[in-house]
């Protein structure tokens, strides 16, 4: 054996090396063990468990009591845990009086949805049509007097809550509960919309049906959808996600896999009016809901930036261009509100006459960027910085040899005209 060892090791010329290695493995002794429970040793586990916060050893139970999960369930059950604390249960009722020559009033159910907390003064984020019991017209229950009642976790009781502001076109509201009722606030940490992509793993955590703080998961479906709003304008760069989202979701966070906000859950695809989830939602993008919050708490309702123009129909436009026999692509201003940054830049509505009508001035882009429909105007005004100037590419009385570029500073709407909404 030990002659077949040698023949061995001349042939391949190893074993050298290998025999050397194999007594210096063999002749090595390991350290004597060392008890935990006395010495130095439990001394600086008991200083270094000594300096842990209680977070951080409440996190360190949790990860040895996790440790049979996958990694991917350990995640998800973390991000739950850190994040449902700050999901609201929304309720809104409606008030009325039994009769005209009572004073007693009665309460009727009118809806229920989801939120999430803002910030630790106590503002709660949810869907405008959450608040109004529908989207703005559907019916007579948004001029009645509400009453709406917000649960979080920790709290034993519901919190009613004032609505601080709404934005139907975005259907977003923003409401406020008194903080000192509440033990602790805890805010959803807000992340971004425009750099997702399609395929990312997401969250979604909600009181679907009245079941509350349910969470599902699924992935980005798509990107840069475009849905109705409850005030009846598209509310562009929607996300897609397959993620179940049913009745009761509305308002409620969209999460990606490190728990931040990248959307709020508004709207489901229901063929056929079934109601529930078929695999297709949409929610309002976290960069919109972030401009849109922060004008409402900050400047109150009808907030958004404004130049004080109303612009023809875009269907009335192109009947305009197939009559002229030429391409009109823009939008045409169609009124101009005294006292507004329009008049102060002197654009031109259209003017009716006897002998039919001059077409006014249009708008062809917003800083460089192309207009072709109204929203795109409508759009690139309301996401501009308040109280900073935007570059207008104006075609005076859609001529296109009299193209100007004007600097337009917009102002909020409510101080234009707050009844009817200018653009």
């Amino acid at each position: 054996m030990r002659g077949a060892r040698q023949a061995l090791g001349m042939r391949s010329g190893i074993m050298p090396a290998y025999t050397v290695a194999s007594r210096s493995m063999h002749n090595a002794r390991a350290p004597a063990p060392t008890a935990y429970d006395s010495g130095d040793a439990a001394e600086t586990i008991k200083d270094a468990l000594g300096n842990l916060s209680a977070d951080e050893l409440k996190g360190l139970l949790d990860q040895l009591h996790m440790s049979h999960l996958a990694p991917s369930e350990s995640a998800r059950v973390n991000i739950f845990e850190r994040v449902s604390p700050s999901v609201a249960f929304i309720q809104t009722s409606i008030q009325a009086r039994v009769n005209p020559f009572s004073s007693k009033v009665n309460e009727y159910p009118m809806g229920a949805g989801s939120g999430f907390v803002w910030d630790t003064e106590g503002h709660v984020i949810t869907n405008f049509h959450v608040v109004n019991g529908g989207p703005v017209g559907a019916s007579r229950l948004g001029e009645m007097p509400k009453k709406v009642l917000v649960k979080l976790p920790g709290c034993e009781e519901q919190l009613e809550a004032e609505v601080v502001g709404t934005e139907p076109d975005k259907d977003l509201a923003v409401l406020k509960v008194d903080p000192s009722k509440v033990t602790h606030l805890r805010p959803l940490e807000i992340g971004t919309s425009h750099d997702l992509r399609v395929g990312q793993n997401v969250l979604a955590i909600g009181n679907p049906f009245g079941l509350d703080w349910t969470l599902t998961t699924g992935i980005v479906s798509a990107l840069g959808r475009d849905i109705e709003g409850a005030g009846g304008r598209p509310i562009k760069d929607c996300v897609q996600t397959d993620a179940a989202i049913n009745p009761g979701n509305s308002g409620g966070p969209l999460l990606d896999s490190r728990g931040k906000l990248i959307g709020v859950n508004t709207m489901i695809y229901a063929p056929g009016g079934i109601g529930a989830n078929v695999g297709i939602g949409f929610a309002v993008p976290a960069d919109t809901v972030r401009r849109v919050v922060n004008q409402i708490i900050q400047f109150g309702s009808n907030a958004r930036p404004s130049l004080g123009v109303s612009v023809l129909p875009d269907q009335v436009r192109k009947q305009y261009a197939l009559s002229l026999r030429r391409e009109l692509e823009g939008a045409i201003v169609a009124e101009v509100l005294p006292n507004s940054p329009a008049e102060a830049l002197e654009l031109s509505p259209i003017q009716r006459s006897y002998g039919g009508i001059l077409l006014g001035d249009m708008i062809v882009a917003v800083n460089g960027k192309p207009v072709k429909v109204n929203e795109d105007l409508l759009c690139a005004v309301e996401e501009s910085e308040p109280d900073e100037p935007i570059t207008l590419t104006v075609m005076r009385n859609c001529e296109p040899d009299k193209t100007e570029e004007l600097q337009i500073t917009p102002v909020q709407r409510k101080a234009l005209y707050p009844s009817k909404g200018p653009k």
